[in-house]
């Protein structure tokens, strides 16, 4: 009993300094980083921006083909009802633009939103908000299987609680998965191993 009064004081000291039960910083959820600042994620390192595209890969295959009474991630009109969008996998790399998308026309003047970023940014791949808005806009149309009949509106929709919705022709795009989808691909593979 006498060796254990020792080692408590001490552990109770360091509590009391600060030393031991310092809080620890938990990475967002990714339905968290969504409705918050696309800047902040910014400072997640690249393997929990990782793991929150991954978050909301599995939610998207998850929630793929679902009524949208309730709260989706990528929320899209189909044959006049507001639906879940077909899922993705955590793999699938949305900045890799994909040979058909490169014929539909894509309007990004912010006639409502938010004015797209234009300044470069290596958590983005060396992209831009709108370079970036562009990439993975053509690559989700085309998965989707939306083939529009005019230009498509891309707005820019930050702290919205989905990630990407095309709802009557507009396709509205939460910045913040701009740069969790930059978190995953071939680009960011080659970033990290250098």
């Amino acid at each position: 009993m006498r060796r254990w009064v020792p080692a408590l004081l001490v552990s109770l000291v360091l509590a009391a300094c600060g030393g031991a039960g310092t809080p620890v910083r938990t990475a967002p959820s990714a339905r968290q980083a969504l409705t918050g600042s696309p800047e902040a994620l910014e400072f997640e390192s690249a393997s929990t921006r990782l793991e929150l595209f991954r978050e909301l890969a599995r939610l998207s295959e998850h929630e793929a083909g679902r009524a949208a009474q309730a709260l989706v991630l990528f929320p899209i009109t189909q044959n006049g009802e507001l639906v879940a969008a077909p899922g993705f996998e955590a793999r699938m790399d949305l900045l890799q633009s994909p040979e058909t998308g490169g014929a539909m026309q894509l309007a990004f003047d912010g006639r409502a939103g938010e004015p797209w970023q234009d300044d470069r940014r290596d958590s983005l791949q060396g992209l831009s908000e709108r370079e970036a808005a562009e990439l993975v806009a053509r690559t989700l149309l085309t998965h989707w299987q939306i083939q529009p009949a005019g230009p498509v509106q891309v707005e820019r929709v930050p702290g919205a609680p989905y990630a990407v919705a095309y709802v009557d022709g507009i396709l509205r795009i939460n910045p913040a998965f701009l740069y969790l989808a930059a978190a995953s691909g071939p680009a960011s593979t080659a970033v990290g191993v250098q």
